[in-house]
């Protein structure tokens, strides 16, 4: 692999080593916007937090509290301290991070990046399986985790690494050994780490259609770049403005919405461990949010709670986004009769970091996914990869400042990159006016109320259970929740079919990966539809496959 041009300040040296070969790299564009000119070293922690380090601005709103900026300048700098000091974290060390939202995850995230770490957040419903292969695939000694979830967390990094890693804990009282204690002897003050612009900040992990989880590299400079671009010139934020949402610091969405983009604005952001419809309006009305960030599903049951017969005041929201999945045309008209409110819809990806599609309020059509966000290039492609007429169906394709690095991953690597663009896997039609509409998958992942399910993933699941012999999971066609996960059955010869046995192996699904994942419908088949070569033919299952008798 040809080295990148500038030094880099990484000790451990992982992640560059096994990024992707240059020529499997798409194109970036940083000319397109004056704000994207970054200096050669950069630590995009540091540059977001450091200048308001003698703010007593709020930055952080909690139930029952609030952190100034002051004061989360001070928790970042010790708990990089602790980093570095105590647990002996070196620039390029990965560190894992595994708790609900709260003002310490965030603290972390920043305290990772600014020792010149690579943070890897993982979102609390994952399980032991789960979190084993993203250490193992990234090579994590370290975890911080909030004490709630511990066991679990200490059992995947000892699977994974042995007794060679550490599990540090957090919010469960200042006990010896935590963070907080660790912490609370430390000063003030942390001088950020020499990283290079291109050094990497964080992996992100997304499901793959394979089944496996694909570590994504984003390095310093992408960081600021999607706080430069999406809401700068469609959200248009200020400092005044109070920053709330739905989706985990785990998910790009979510650490952009939520942290990375008040931060850049110096505005605050509201932080709720339990993020249900209720939770979520409860917590605008009482700390006045003015931006709110969430999915599809959930803003069809907030427009229901939030309505003329609703209980809750959402007088001070201004802005409300919306991504994950499509958002239909008629969730949009009907939250806009509920609340008045034009919901921002977009596309991003765990790939690209954050969205690169979406449109300003005073330029929204209603079912349509928007314009290219400035910064960034798009277009409608043919499997050629050439550009197709305004208004037939193709590929979308993307390329920005921001863009596809898998971790050691060089085939996943070259089905999303073409030709130096991003190929998002998504089938998208673009009208004579620019505004690009969402026209369904193009592989084999099911967007379910937000979340990416790779179906394999869950089949892999259900072969484990002694009463399935094959089993083929798609997404279906929902109202509510865009796609169910849909398995179709063939059971073992001594397993007879039933509500208990739906009941048994969704629960053994449950128990093995996140919950969130589990099909929610289960139809027992004769047989599987199949090529003569033995391949699953999941398209005929989602058309509705009907088995011979």
């Amino acid at each position: 692999m040809s080295p990148l041009h500038e030094p880099t300040g990484h000790l451990d040296t992982f992640c560059r080593d096994f990024l992707p070969p240059r020529e499997l790299w798409p194109r970036f564009h940083y000319d397109a916007l004056p704000e994207l000119a970054y200096p050669p070293r950069l630590n995009c922690a540091a540059e977001l937090l450091d200048h308001r380090r003698d703010s007593e601005r709020t930055a952080i709103l909690f139930p029952g509290g609030r952190w100034s900026y002051r004061e989360l300048h001070v928790a970042v700098n010790r708990v990089a301290r602790v980093l570095v000091e105590d647990l002996g974290v070196v620039p390029g060390n990965r560190v894992l991070l595994r708790s609900p939202n709260t003002p310490l995850l965030a603290a972390c995230w920043l305290a990772v990046v600014k020792a010149g770490g690579v943070v890897v957040c993982t979102m609390p419903m994952l399980r032991r399986r789960e979190l084993s292969y993203i250490a193992g695939k990234a090579r994590i000694r370290l975890a911080l985790t909030d004490a709630r979830l511990a066991p679990e967390c200490e059992e995947a990094m000892h699977a994974a690494g042995g007794e060679t890693t550490r599990v540090v804990r957090f919010q469960g009282g200042a006990g010896e050994g935590s963070l907080e204690a660790l912490m609370s002897a430390k000063p003030a003050d942390f001088a950020p780490s020499d990283t290079a612009a291109d050094d990497v900040a964080a992996i992100l992990f997304t499901s793959g259609t394979t089944g496996q989880a694909k570590g994504t590299l984003h390095f310093h400079r992408d960081v600021l770049a999607v706080t430069d671009c999406f809401p700068r010139y469609v959200l248009r934020p200020t400092a005044d403005d109070i920053f709330c949402g739905s989706p985990s610091l785990a998910f790009a969405y979510g650490i952009g919405g939520l942290l990375l983009f008040p931060l850049r604005f110096g505005a605050t952001t509201l932080l709720l461990e339990q993020v249900t419809p209720p939770h979520l309006l409860q917590g605008i009305q009482d700390h006045r949010a003015t931006i709110c960030f969430s999915v599809p599903a959930a803003f069809r049951v907030l427009t229901g709670l939030a309505g003329p017969a609703g209980n809750y005041d959402l007088s001070s929201l201004r802005r409300c986004i919306s991504a994950g999945e499509t958002l239909p045309a008629a969730t949009w008209e009907a939250f806009r009769k509920a609340t008045g409110l034009r919901i921002i819809d977009g596309i991003g990806s765990t790939e690209m970091l954050h969205q690169f599609i979406s449109s300003a309020e005073g330029d929204i059509r209603p079912g349509a996914t928007g314009k290219v966000v400035p910064g960034y290039q798009a277009k409608v492609v043919d499997e050629n990869g050439e550009e197709v007429p305004r208004g037939e169906v193709g590929r979308l394709a993307v390329c920005g400042p921001t863009g596809c690095r898998y971790l050691d991953d060089p085939e996943r690597q070259q089905g999303y990159v073409q030709n130096g663009w991003n190929l998002t896997g998504d089938a998208y039609r673009q009208d004579a006016d620019g505004y690009f509409w969402y026209q369904a998958r193009t592989d084999d992942m099911i967007v379910s109320s937000g979340h990416n399910i790779a179906g394999p993933e869950v089949e892999g699941v259900l072969l484990e259970h002694p009463k399935v012999r094959e089993c083929g999971v798609v997404g279906i066609p929902d109202e509510e929740r865009g796609q169910l996960v849909k398995a179709f059955i063939v059971l073992s010869p001594d397993a007879e079919p039933g509500e208990a046995t739906v009941k048994e192996l969704q629960d053994f699904v449950k128990a093995q990966i996140a919950p969130y994942k589990y099909p929610r419908q289960i139809e027992f088949v004769a047989s599987l539809p199949r090529t003569e070569t033995g391949k699953l033919q999941r398209f005929r299952l989602r058309q509705g496959f009907a088995p011979p008798a």
